[in-house]
This record gives structure tokens, C-alpha cells and sequence, in this order.
């Protein structure tokens, strides 16, 4: 009988901290509530202590999450397992995840202690943790560059201190395939108490190694993947779940081991984070790109036709993917538009019925017929972007000449008062955005401004995403529609109510500090 690899899923901690804009709580949500669709075991949501806003979504997630494990990461520090256990405490059951350098660059560099102090803080650490939970993960951070006697070392301590899982991260993708199942199988081989303890694995991609090296720790051993969806996460990124989870389907009779993974929820997955994100997949990507199931060869098409196993070792249906052709106008009723989007693998919960339906009826007015991307897009864009934020556009106005200066006149809802101003800029989208934060009052400098086509012609959606800075932290928005001016004001004003929510969040925790004082 196979035994099942328990699938740790980092996408909205490791992934999220390397974004160029952090996500608000509600995005963070959407995000976890896929994943729990998806199956995945575990959910690492967080690093509270790192700021409010970060416990504050963890928290949120911790209440809402009923079917997957949720954990949140600290440091060997009392106060960091604290703040996480507080985060924590509103869900059933949870896991605090700890860890601490290993390696001697880390130890001594990073850390200017030594290798048995180390020691000190692993033990004191798990002990300390255990008071809140007695399901802990403790990680060595640069085990693919700590010598094989510390490691062996450090993995014993931990389980005989109390840790319940041991993660051995190859932190920063150092290791080759055959070299890190060497590691892991010297675990197996020289550490007396291992059956007391899961060995679960962390892979970076900084060689191209991590989803080989997360294979390799599984024919050696380890029972648990930590990765993220779409490898997104530092640097190059991580171990791409989805690679690894169809890795384990389709080798099953190489590999002997199985997930509890819906694997039809993969693409449906992979796209909220991609889109969520701020994150393109790209076309050549494994299992998720748009390529991956496309052949363009004379002989790999006549082959595909014959059989498709003849070029296709997993099926697009194995993932979610459907071939779908949409043929959808401003006359048709929301059963249609239900039936697609049930057809594309979005469940009711995923979307709004009552906004998806008004927007796709304002964009089928605008050209005519609505396609399978138009409806995706629609969903995603509108369910970030409700009709209770505080700012709420009413109307603008812009006037442009080809001496390239131009003058906007914004009308913006402020919670329930109308503010109205106008600008001049270098160009309509320059002066409408100086309209807007003038008057929101928010100093904010745009730091990246990206146009990208939903479809084909003149009629494609347009899509906005816009990264500003402000007050040191980056916000992301996304902006949709088949005006490329109306689409930079909707993702303009997307990012100033993430703006506003994170200054409500501040605001409310430095409240609640006080009353507890």
C-alpha cells in the first residue's frame, strides 16, 4: 500500500512575503479558501509577528478555515510564539512552526553565536511552544549547507524536545537531486529517534533544483512537501506544488506514495493565485502554462489526433482544464453564465452571482460577445472589487491634445460624501491619478503601470495592474475593462482602498493595544 505525502502549502507565507505588494485580508482569504478546495493538508498563513496586518489575516484565516491544518511561522523567540499562538487560538486545531539557522555561514554570520547555543535555543523554543500546541514543526534553515553531524544532531534534539515534524529547508537552493536525498537518507540512517517524527522538506529554486530535490527527499524518505502554488516565493521562487502533486499521480507507480490532493482544482487554483498575485504564469510553465497541453509540430499534432497518449502523459481534465468555447451575449440570463463558470471549475462561492451578472451584461452591451477569459477575468477582478469599498468612483472626465498635456476632472465617493477635484498631468491617466490622490490625501508614488489584453482585437478587455509605495509598503491593483483609461482609474482606486484598509487595520490594533493597557 502507498503511503500519502502530506502536502504543506506555503503560497500565502513564503510566496506572499515576496510579492512586490502585499495582499489585504480579504484577498489572503479567497487565496486560502482555494487551497482548501485544492486539499492540501496544511496552510502556512503567516508570519504575525512580522506586522498587524499579517496577524490580523492569520487570525482571519485561523477562524475560517475548517478542512486544512492551519500554521504560522516564528522565529526561536518567546515573544514570536506568542504572538503566533494568539493568531492561532481561534481555530480548532493549528501548528506553530519554528525555526533557526543551522549552518556555520548562518549561525556565525547571521546569528555571531555558536553551534551549542544553537542547541540551547532549539530546546528552549520547542519546550516553550508546546504550552500552546503539541503539533510543532521545527526547521533547520540551511540544512543543505550544514554539515551532516550538526544536522543529524539538531534533528535529534528537536524530536526528543517535543517537535512532531523536522523540515529540512534547502534554503537557498544549493543542493543537487542525488546530493539532498544523500541528505535525508543520512537522516534515516544515523538519527536513532526519526520514526518519532515526520521529515518533511522546503526546496528553493535557484538551480532549477527544487521540485528534483522535493522528489528525491521523497524516494529517500520524507513524508511531507512544503512548496507553493505556481513555485512562487523567493527569490526563484520554490517547489511548484502542482509539479510535484502530478508528479506523485503519474509516477505513482515509480514513487509509491500518494496526496489527498483534488487534482481537478489545480488550474482553478493556479489562476486565482496568478491573478491575486500579481503573478503571470508563464507560457512554458509545467502542468499550469498555457502551453502545456498545446502542440504546434506538424508530427506531434498528427500524433495528439490519433492519441493523445501518444504526446500526453495527464490529460487536461486531470487538472480543471476544459476546452471551452463560450458563446455568450448581452441575452443571455444567469443560468448561462452560471452553467460556464461551473464549466470552468468556479464553484457559487467563488464569485458574486448578482455583480458577476451586472458586469457581464455591461461588458456584453460594450462588444457584443462575452468569451470564456472575458467571464475569468470578470470574476476575479469584480470579486475584489465590491460595491462597499470607501472609495467609489462616481464619475470623471478627461480632456487630451497631443502636446501631451491633458486635464482630469475626478468625482470620487469618500465612505458617503462626494469629493470632487481636477488636475493637469502628462497625459489623461497622469492627470486623473493626481486627481485621485489629491483628493484622497494619500502620498503615494506609482512604481510600476502594466496594460495587458483579455482576448483578441479591438474589443479586448484591458487589464491594469498598478504597484505604488506607500509609507514604505507596496500595494497592489488591478483594473478591468475595454476602456484602458477607465480600466487605470478602477485599479487606482482599487489600490487606495487597499490603503485605506491597511491604515484601519493599524488603527484598530493600536486600539486594542491600548484598551488592553
Amino acid at each position: 500500500m502507498s503511503q500519502q505525502i502530506i502536502i504543506f502549502d506555503t503560497t500565502l507565507r513564503d510566496g506572499e512575503q515576496s510579492l512586490q505588494a502585499s495582499l489585504n485580508v480579504k484577498e489572503k482569504l479567497q487565496i486560502a479558501f482555494a487551497l482548501e478546495r485544492l486539499g492540501v493538508d496544511i496552510m502556512e498563513v503567516g508570519f504575525p509577528i512580522s506586522s498587524p496586518g499579517d496577524f490580523e489575516s492569520v487570525r482571519t484565516i485561523a477562524k475560517q478555515i475548517k478542512n486544512s491544518l492551519v500554521c504560522a511561522l516564528a522565529r526561536c523567540v518567546d515573544k514570536d510564539i506568542d504572538i503566533a499562538a494568539e493568531a492561532l487560538k481561534v481555530a480548532k486545531n493549528f501548528r506553530i512552526h519554528i525555526f533557526l539557522p543551522t549552518s556555520t555561514v548562518h549561525i556565525q554570520s547571521k546569528l555571531n553565536k555558536n553551534f551549542n547555543q544553537i542547541i540551547e535555543m532549539t530546546i528552549h523554543a520547542i519546550h516553550y511552544a508546546r504550552k500552546y500546541t503539541d503539533d510543532i514543526e521545527f526547521s533547520c534553515e540551511d540544512a543543505g549547507r550544514t554539515t551532516i553531524d550538526n544536522l543529524c544532531r539538531i534533528v535529534e534534539i528537536a524530536i526528543q524536545s517535543g517537535a512532531s515534524t523536522i523540515n529540512i529547508p534547502d534554503t537557498v537552493g544549493y543542493t543537487i537531486p542525488n546530493q539532498f536525498g544523500q541528505i535525508i537518507a543520512s537522516l534515516y540512517n544515523r538519527v536513532p529517534i526519526i520514526d518519532k517524527a515526520i521529515i518533511s522538506v522546503h526546496c528553493h529554486n535557484d538551480l532549477g533544483m527544487a521540485v528534483g530535490n522535493a522528489i528525491s527527499a521523497i524516494q529517500a524518505g520524507a513524508r511531507q512537501i512544503e512548496g507553493t502554488i505556481n513555485g512562487i516565493g523567493e527569490r526563484a521562487g520554490n517547489t511548484a506544488l502542482e509539479e510535484v502533486i502530478m508528479a506523485i499521480k503519474v509516477r505513482e507507480d515509480l514513487l509509491n506514495v500518494h496526496t489527498n490532493i483534488h487534482c481537478q482544482e489545480i488550474y482553478r487554483t493556479s489562476q486565482v493565485i496568478s491573478q491575486l498575485c500579481n503573478m503571470p504564469i508563464p507560457a512554458n510553465k509545467a502542468i499550469v502554462g498555457s502551453n502545456a497541453f498545446s502542440h504546434s509540430s506538424g508530427i506531434h499534432q498528427d500524433g495528439v489526433l490519433k492519441n493523445r497518449k501518444n504526446y500526453e502523459i495527464m490529460t487536461p481534465e486531470s487538472i480543471g482544464l476544459k476546452d471551452i468555447k463560450l458563446n455568450l451575449t448581452s441575452r443571455s440570463g444567469r443560468a448561462a453564465v452560471k452553467y460556464h463558470m461551473q464549466a470552468m471549475g468556479y464553484q457559487e462561492s467563488d464569485y458574486d452571482m448578482d455583480k458577476l451578472y451586472d458586469v457581464f451584461l455591461e461588458l456584453a452591451d460594450k462588444k457584443g460577445q462575452v468569451f470564456d477569459y472575458d467571464l475569468e477575468a470578470l470574476a476575479f477582478i469584480n470579486n475584489q472589487q465590491e460595491q462597499s469599498e470607501f472609495f467609489r468612483l462616481k464619475c470623471f472626465n478627461v480632456h487630451s491634445s497631443s502636446s501631451g498635456i491633458a486635464t482630469a476632472l475626478v468625482k470620487l465617493y469618500c465612505g458617503e460624501k462626494i469629493c470632487a477635484y481636477s488636475a493637469t498631468g502628462n497625459g489623461p491617466i497622469d492627470a486623473i491619478y493626481e486627481a485621485l490622490t489629491h483628493i484622497t490625501k494619500l502620498s503615494i508614488n506609482l512604481e510600476k503601470y502594466q496594460l495587458n489584453a483579455k482576448g483578441n482585437g479591438r474589443n479586448a478587455l484591458g487589464q491594469v495592474d498598478i504597484v505604488v509605495s506607500y509609507e514604505g509598503r507596496n500595494f497592489h491593483g488591478v483594473g478591468l475593462d475595454t476602456d484602458v483609461i477607465e480600466s487605470s482609474v478602477k485599479a487606482m482606486i482599487h489600490v487606495l482602498n487597499n490603503i485605506w484598509r491597511a491604515k484601519q487595520v493599524i488603527i484598530q490594533r493600536k486600539y486594542l493595544q491600548k484598551d488592553n493597557h
